[in-house]
């Protein structure tokens, strides 16, 4: 049988979920401080997270309070790792796997039902493991699968701090303030947000294509109040922080890399949960060309009711690196449990199998340490997108490396890196130069890919962080009106306005020219009288009462 379940407990007989604690529930239920609480209450442990960006706000968390030489960052881009680090924070994918630990944590179990990611998180359920103390935090649809895999895990249910409720159909001009608007695919993002400029001043964008230092500097943009309305894909779900009151679907149907499908109503839970904060009540509603909600899964929405998990997906992880053929028998494995279905063929799987077609590789990938050296390489992630077979070339490429040369060198390395280390061109162009040297970034982080692997991190770090500026300024540029959103904000915060009146009559407010006052007539600008004309009349009845009362009163005092 496949099927295996924390060794160190079947090892001592002790039941597979012993020591494990679940603790499932909705979004807002502080399922993660809980984790970092008990994590902080340990001598050492390691919280597995779903995304980069998550991580990172994690382990600032905790190492602001445990202090930086105590924590370890590992991500697939990015690595911390001090001498003595005592706490890890990793994404679930890049999480160590020979640590010995007090305290473990899983956070987003109900992934492991994912096509694409799911036996990654699968395998870390069923054997990872704190010495002292396992959490696993997620949905409460994962319940059943914990009872039947884990015997003996505890499990404790967190109840929402706060109420969602329905807010039916708005059209998109009329959202309320602090909406996130959410659809999925970047040119619906980008038509939405034009919208959103054109009437309301602007809005910040969330894509997960995003680096997370460009989803940082947008989401502050939202967060700070510069623009009252968010539009984001699915990537909004999960590891964001966000002020938001009301959440819009502009559409219902994603591409989940195998198919075009309409959400299941855990995915638009997960969404949808994003609004309200703490015990503040939130709302969600549909919008644009999003069909209606039928009244049953607006019910599942509001009672965090939902199908439970009915199987996960299984990956063997006990690798046979004996030879190539040995490898892909391995890894085609069945799981041996009802509860566990065998992983969809993956990327890594698909590039294995192009590679092994490959004469050249097949002669270099002969004995063990080969073998997993090339596996290692195929678990390079597709960031570009191009074609697969472009990728699979690039795999081979690094192969071939690393067996003839023992690295990869600094000549081509720094070539590669190069072409990606240019800040001028479109929002789509500055996406696409991220993704590029985020592979770069990525084969920096391994241990022996380079001769000199931490001089590569810090420059492909500093390129990244270049591009992901550039983009936040490009997606400002695009979908921010920056005059619009600073009048609007301080209209709104009913404070003074800083007006100054030109000697020929131009009227600017707070730096930005609004328009001409021609005697007791306000004109404003003629290319902004469309999209921003109520903004700048609302913004000239305040600015300009006292100039408008002075004026009278001059008049009426004037002789005849």
């Amino acid at each position: 049988m496949a099927f295996s379940s924390s060794p160190s407990n079947l090892a001592n007989g002790r039941a597979p979920g012993a020591g494990v604690t679940a603790v499932l529930g909705p979004t807002n239920t502080g399922k993660t401080h809980l984790a970092i609480e008990r994590m902080l209450a340990h001598s050492s442990g390691v919280i597995g997270l779903p995304l980069r960006l998550l991580a990172r706000e994690v382990y600032n968390k905790i190492a602001a309070r445990a202090g930086e030489d105590s924590v370890a960052l590992i991500t697939g881009e990015e690595k911390i790792k001090p001498p003595k680090a005592r706490f890890w924070v990793s994404t679930v994918e890049a999480m160590p796997r020979d640590l010995d630990v007090s305290f473990l944590a899983v956070d987003e179990v109900q992934i492991a039902a994912d096509l694409e990611r799911g036996h990654v998180f699968t395998d870390r359920i069923l054997n990872r493991r704190g010495r002292d103390e396992t959490l696993l935090l997620g949905a409460a649809t994962m319940r059943p699968m914990i009872e039947r895999l884990l015997p003996g895990a505890s499990i404790v249910t967190r109840p929402r701090l706060s109420q969602l409720e329905f807010a039916g159909d708005r059209k998109l001009t009329r959202q309320p303030r602090r909406t996130a608007i959410v659809a999925f695919s970047a040119d619906e993002v980008y038509a939405i947000a034009e919208l959103i400029r054109r009437q309301h001043g602007g809005a910040a964008v969330v894509l997960g294509s995003l680096s997370p230092r460009t989803r940082n500097a947008q989401v502050a943009i939202f967060q700070n109040g510069d623009v009252d309305y968010l539009v984001a894909t699915d990537a909004v779900g999960m590891g964001l922080n966000l002020d938001v009151d009301h959440v819009a679907f502009a559409s219902d149907r994603k591409y989940d890399g195998y198919q075009f499908r309409r959400l299941n109503p855990a995915e638009f839970a997960q969404i949808a949960g994003r609004a309200g904060r703490a015990t503040r009540n939130g709302t969600f509603g549909t919008t644009g060309r999003c069909a209606p909600f039928e009244p049953e899964l607006v019910n599942a929405l509001q009672n965090h009711s939902f199908e439970s998990v009915k199987v996960l997906q299984w990956r063997n992880a006990k690798l046979d690196f004996s030879s190539l053929g040995a490898l892909q028998v391995s890894l085609a494995l069945s799981p041996g449990h009802d509860a566990l279905t065998r992983a969809p063929i993956a990327e890594d799987l698909r590039v294995l199998d192009h590679a092994s077609r490959d004469a050249e590789v097949r002669e270099m990938a002969h004995g063990a340490a080969a073998v997993e050296k090339l596996w290692d390489a195929c678990q390079i992630p597709d960031y570009r997108k191009i074609a697969p077979a472009a990728h699979a070339e690039l795999v081979t490429t690094v192969f071939a490396f690393l067996m003839k040369k023992g690295w990869i060198p600094d000549a081509w390395f720094a070539a590669q890196v190069e072409q990606a280390d240019r800040t001028d061109g479109d929002i789509d162009t500055l996406s696409g130069r991220i993704a590029q040297i985020r592979t770069w970034t990525f084969a920096a982080n391994r241990p022996d890919w380079l001769a000199d692997p931490e001089h590569w991190q810090g420059i492909t770090r500093e390129v990244e962080n270049k591009l992901s500026d550039a983009l936040h300024e490009r997606l400002t540029e695009r979908f921010v009106d920056r005059r619009t959103s600073v009048l609007m904000r301080r209209l709104r915060e009913n404070t003074m306005l800083n007006t100054e009146i030109g000697k020929t009559g131009e009227v600017i407010v707070e730096g930005h020219v609004i328009g001409r006052l021609d005697g007791f007539t306000f004109a404003p600008e003629a290319a902004e009288a469309g999209s921003d004309a109520k903004a700048l009349q609302a913004t000239a009845q305040k600015a300009l009462a006292g100039e408008i009362d002075a004026r009278a009163e001059k008049l009426s005092a004037a002789p005849d």
